[in-house]
């Protein structure tokens, strides 16, 4: 294996890593909720209710501010160049396998990894290790087995 040490990018993403622990502690502190994206993002694509109405302006602000950071950041460094590394009908197939998912476990990294077992939460730290074991599995079958 080759490390290309160009690539390696510790202050970014120590710098990364600070803004979303930010930012969960924010939203649990000012709001009393938990950071989980596709929850924050599945409840602004649902029919609105009077309960989902008064909660859509924090998920809609922290949806913007997401797009909105790397905005801001390229005033400061430039961005990375995006790859995408496959065709877009993978690219969509991954997109869709990964909702699934995370209608599955109840949740998506950010809120598992990054909220519950902040909580110690057991539900959580199951979810993160399928996650992961998940991911290394495919890495290995797309490397190793169909390579």
């Amino acid at each position: 294996m080759n490390i290309l040490w160009s690539e390696f990018t510790p202050w970014t993403s120590l710098a990364g890593g600070l803004l979303i622990g930010l930012s969960a502690a924010l939203l649990i502190a000012l709001l009393g909720r938990v950071v989980g994206i596709s929850g924050i993002a599945g409840a602004l694509l649902q029919l609105p209710t009077w309960t989902s109405i008064k909660q859509w302006g924090w998920r809609l602000a922290f949806i913007l501010g997401m797009v909105a950071a790397p905005l801001v950041w390229s005033l400061f460094a430039p961005l990375s160049a995006m790859q995408l590394p496959s065709s877009p009908a993978v690219i969509i197939a991954a997109g869709l396998l990964v909702g699934f998912g995370t209608r599955m476990s109840s949740g998506c990294t950010s809120g598992h990894g990054v909220c519950g077992l902040s909580r110690l939460s057991t539900r959580s730290l199951a979810a993160t290790a399928t996650f992961i074991a998940t991911g290394a599995i495919t890495v290995f079958v797309m490397r190793h087995v169909i390579a």
